[in-house]
Parts: structure tokens; sequence; C-alpha cells
């Protein structure tokens, strides 16, 4: 507002010549104290002031020539800037754009901590059993083992009940004629006897009776041979009992053998040593008929048996315990075949359907004897 007057004031006192250069040494003068006419600090609470050069021009007056630049080092000193405004409002949410592709991914990172040691699981399923191994080497024959001590016999068995009498078996043949009988008396002279005595040569008397004959008529021999009879049927059928009560329950007879088990289930060396001390041997079937009675056994019990044959002295070549060739063999396809990871198969055993297999001696199976 002071501005005004001063101009009007300039313009009466000078040259017209000379008005544009003294107002603009005057505006520059002036301007250059302009903050102390002017309050130049914005009010406080308000928005910082302008530097007047944006202004709107007075309609009122000339426009003037534009200030020459401000030579350097006379620019007057900045002022601290206003406090500062309200926060505006948030503005409003973008819309969401699409998801962007997937990254690389990223390098390994390190490893991580091990893990505390998890619970034992449940023992799995037995798996199959491996191939048998190469068959190892056949090693010494050991030395003979000490006898056991002989077991005590078993307690006797009942007496069976008296059978009823036989039939009357056909008479037997005639035996040898016993020695002659002593000569009988004389008999009365008269009739002329078939075997009397010589004639005398001084008498000529008849001869006289026949005496006795010393051998006995087989009338006389039809007793004793009858009760003979009767007793060898009794001890033939009391056999026959006490060979049932022997075969009871485990037990089996063919022809005149007898293959006998109490269950025991031993290694080789120990089955053979009870067999023996029961004054028999392990069971060595020689035909299909006593091999079947054998399975009968291994059946009954639900155990595989040893059989009393082995290839122990010669490898491949199986014997008797006596030494003796074998007379019957029952192998299972592909036996022998000494077969078994670490140990020799020198023994046999048998299984229920009969079938025979070499098997360690060490293996413990069921003990079957033969007497």
């Amino acid at each position: 507002m002071l501005l005004l007057p001063l101009s009007v004031l300039l313009l009466l006192t000078q040259p017209w010549r000379s008005l544009g250069a003294e107002m603009k040494i005057y505006s520059q003068k002036t301007l250059a104290n302009g903050c102390n006419l002017v309050a130049c600090s914005p009010p406080e609470g308000g928005l910082p002031g302008r530097d007047g050069q944006d202004g709107r021009e007075d309609p009122r007056r000339e426009k003037g020539d534009p200030d020459s630049p401000e030579p350097a080092g006379q620019a007057g000193r900045p002022r601290p800037a206003g406090p500062i405004g309200p926060k505006g409002d948030n503005g409003s949410a973008g819309e969401p754009r699409p998801k962007g592709d997937t990254g690389p991914p990223g390098p390994p990172g390190m490893p991580g901590p091990a893990g505390r040691k998890g619970s034992s699981g449940r023992q799995g399923s037995m798996g199959p059993p491996g191939t048998p191994g190469p068959k190892g080497e056949t090693g010494p024959k050991g030395e003979a083992g000490a006898p056991g001590m002989q077991g005590s016999p078993g307690p006797a068995g009942l007496k069976g009940e008296r059978g009823a009498p036989g039939e009357t078996g056909a008479p037997g043949r005639a035996g040898a004629a016993g020695p002659a009988g002593a000569i009988g008396p004389q008999g009365p002279s008269g009739a002329r006897g078939s075997r009397g005595l010589k004639e005398d040569r001084s008498t000529l008397g008849e001869r006289g009776a026949k005496g006795e004959s010393g051998l006995a008529g087989k009338e006389d021999l039809g007793a004793p041979l009858g009760f003979l009879e009767r007793q060898l049927r009794r001890l033939q059928k009391g056999f026959s009992q006490y060979k049932k009560v022997v075969l009871f329950p485990d037990g089996l007879a063919v022809g005149e053998k007898i293959f006998k088990t109490a269950g025991a289930v031993k290694s080789y060396s120990d089955a053979r040593q009870v067999c023996r001390e029961a004054k028999g041997q392990l069971a060595s079937p020689r035909s299909a008929a006593e091999n079947e009675a054998v399975a009968q056994l291994v059946r009954a019990k639900n155990h595989d048996a040893f059989l009393g044959m082995n290839d122990i002295s010669t490898e491949g070549r199986f014997t008797y315990s006596t030494g003796e060739s074998l007379v019957y063999s029952n192998w299972a396809n592909g036996e022998p075949n000494n077969n078994n990871a670490g140990q020799p198969e020198n023994c046999v055993q048998i299984y229920s359907e009969g079938k025979w297999n070499d098997i360690p001696c060490s293996t413990e199976l069921l003990v079957i004897c033969e007497f």
C-alpha cells in the first residue's frame, strides 16, 4: 500500500524520459528492503507466502520492465519452513493387480540340525530265506564221545487177561522113535507067540507069547502134543499183545521191525546215543513200507525226523550206520545237494510226506528208533 503514493510522487518530480530508469532503481532499493515494510513471515499456523512474481498485474498501472537478475551474493536469507500441516485422509485402496510370475527357486539353504531320534517301529515280518551258500569243506572227523549212562528200565506193563483157548490145530508130524523098552515077562507055554524066546535046542517046546513093545502108540502121544500146541498158541497170542503194548501210542511195526519214538528232539549224535541206550538204532528204512511207517510217526508228531544214514566218511556216498550202501532211497527233487551256507550237510532228514533231504548234523530233529 505504501508503494503507490511513492510512485506518484516520483512521476511528478522527475522528467518523463528518466521515469523508467528511476522506477527501476527505486524498485530495486525498495524491494531490497521490502521485508522492512511488509511482514514477510507467514502468520502463525498459515502457509508460507509467495515471492510475488506470479501475482496478477494491476489493471491500473503499466507493467514495468522485468528486473535484472539479482547479482550473486545479494539473495535474501532463506526463511524457516512453516509448520507441517495436518495429515490428509488416506486415499482409496487401489485395485488388486494380477499375481506376478513365480520367481526362480533360491539356492538350497544350510542343512538344519539333526532331529531327535524317533521311537522304534514295530518289527517287520520275517523275510524269505536267503539263497543257500556254497557247501563248505568237510571238517575233520571228531573223536568218539564217552558212552552215556544206561537209563533206568521202564515200569512193567499190566498183565493182560487170559484169552480163551484157541482152536485145535492140525496134528503135527510124528516125532522120532524113542529107545526100545525092556523085554516083557515070559508068557505061559502053549500058543506060539509072535516074538517069543528062541527055541531051546534041547527042548522042543512051543514059542512063548509076544511081549509088549516098549514103544508107545500114537494114541498115547496125542495128549502131550495137544498140550504143547495150546501152549504155543498162548505164547503167540501173548507176544502179539505185548507187541501192541510196546507200539502204543507212538510205535509202528513193519514185518519183524518196530519203529518207535518218545517225542524227543535232538541233534544227530545225541539221537544216535538215545537209540543205542535203548538197544536199537536210528530209523533206517530199507523199503517203501518201512519208509511210510517212519513218515506216519513224523506226521503224528508234526516234526521232521533224523534217519540213520549219513555221508560223514565219504562225501556224496550215503551209507547205513553199519557202513553198508543204501538199498532203498526216497530223495526229494534235487537232493542231496549239500547246499548249506557254512555247514556241510552230512545227515538225512525225512519229511512228513516221506521224502528225504540232506541236512547239517547239528540240526535238532525228532528221534525215531528202530528195533
